[in-house]
């Protein structure tokens, strides 16, 4: 927004929101600017987070998308049977006997690797929810700006419509007046009356 106090802005700030433009938030300064000149407030959310993303943010996304998928948990287990099953069956000196030690240290380092990884994701998932409600705020405070601006139109429409029907019951009840005036003269001289 400008640095000078547009008037229209000011008189839009105190109508909508019932203070000084000065007193609104920067969402609500854009809001209104956006307003007067008949833009869009609604973005692609998700596009704008999108573009931003760095390769170790979007390496984050897709690991953790694959470690929460039934793929994951299905090569996951298949590893897991054919390691204990080799150890166990197939080896006559295996590298990991029972109690599978190594094994045991594999799964505590991919643990201690996917954890953060994940809570990598997830917070940034929980920043795009933030952007996306903020977003909706915005939306959804234009279209309440525009539906009150819809009802003061309607009210304004239906006192323009009353006044002009006013204004001609008042003809005709001057005309009839008019004609009951008149009519009372003729009686009055003896003439007939309609």
């Amino acid at each position: 927004m400008s640095t000078t106090p547009d008037p229209a802005a000011e008189h839009a700030a105190r109508h909508w929101f019932s203070k000084g433009l000065h007193e609104l938030g920067h969402a609500e300064q854009r809001l209104l600017d956006r307003l007067s000149q008949r833009k869009l407030v609604s973005e692609d959310v998700n596009a704008v987070f999108r573009s931003d993303l760095t390769f170790g943010e979007r390496l984050a996304d897709n690991v953790s998308r694959f470690g929460g998928s039934w793929t994951f948990i299905i090569v996951f287990a298949t590893i897991l049977v054919l390691w204990t099953g080799v150890n166990s069956f197939v080896l006559h000196k295996p590298f990991d006997p029972y109690p599978y030690i190594f094994l045991n240290l594999m799964l505590s380092m991919l643990a201690a690797v996917q954890a953060p990884v994940i809570m990598m994701s997830q917070n940034r998932q929980a920043a795009m929810d933030r952007l996306d409600a903020t977003n909706d705020y915005k939306v959804n405070l234009k279209a309440e700006i525009e539906i009150m601006g819809l009802h003061d139109k309607l009210d304004q429409l239906r006192t323009d419509q009353l006044g002009s029907l006013l204004a001609r019951q008042q003809e005709q009840i001057d005309l009839l007046m008019k004609l009951v005036a008149e009519n009372n003269l003729r009686a009055d001289r003896g003439g007939p009356a309609e």
